[in-house]
């Protein structure tokens, strides 16, 4: 990738992390980020393909940190430990500075799997594939494979629902007791 494609992809990525997809259209993004929409149009190919690489440049902010957990959780023990695990992701996906990726990620979710043709694609399979693979790395052995990949999709399931929660009224107090009393009923 050029130089100038790089720096326009990031500032692009600053703008929809703002202002999100919908409704993106290449003038207003153009004149916000120095550029014009023929160049856009050059280096990207299409609004498309741009919004592909905008849906990329995320997903590589969300693998980084994806990563990062999972260096530390197995830090914790021989396989790591699932609900410590899931105690990082939730500090990760409640924190303000979070917020606007995990906006255009719930943007791109769930234009993902109302459109599965347009540009977002295989967004929505793709990160909980990558999320999956998260947990399946961390989690304690013992269980059955049947009773460990429910486990792990509850846990998913629960953090996604809480930060739609979360994304949805901003009550962090309220939202973080649910998941520390879901923690306390999956040890049980």
């Amino acid at each position: 990738m050029s130089a100038r494609k790089q720096e326009l992809l990031e500032r692009a990525y600053s703008y929809v992390l703002e202002q999100g997809l919908a409704g993106l259209s290449l003038r207003p993004l153009a004149a916000a980020i120095g550029s014009s929409p023929r160049v856009l149009l050059f280096l990207f190919g299409s609004k498309e393909e741009l919004i592909k690489a905008l849906l990329a440049r995320a997903r590589n902010d969300e693998l980084d940190f994806l990563a990062r957990t999972r260096a530390q959780a197995q830090g914790i023990g021989e396989r790591g430990d699932l609900a410590a695990t899931v105690r990082v992701i939730w500090h990760w996906l409640s924190g303000e500075p979070t917020r606007p990726l995990l906006r255009l990620w719930v943007e791109a979710y769930a234009r993902s799997t109302a459109e599965p043709d347009g540009p977002w694609g295989h967004f929505a399979r793709q990160t909980v594939e990558d999320w999956l693979a998260l947990l399946i790395a961390v989690q304690p052995e013992g269980a059955t494979a049947t009773t460990a990949a429910a486990e792990r999709t509850l846990a998913l399931a629960v953090l996604r629902g809480a930060l739609l929660d979360l994304l949805a009224t901003g009550d962090l107090e309220r939202v973080t007791s649910a998941i520390e009393h879901y923690l306390r009923l999956a040890k049980e």
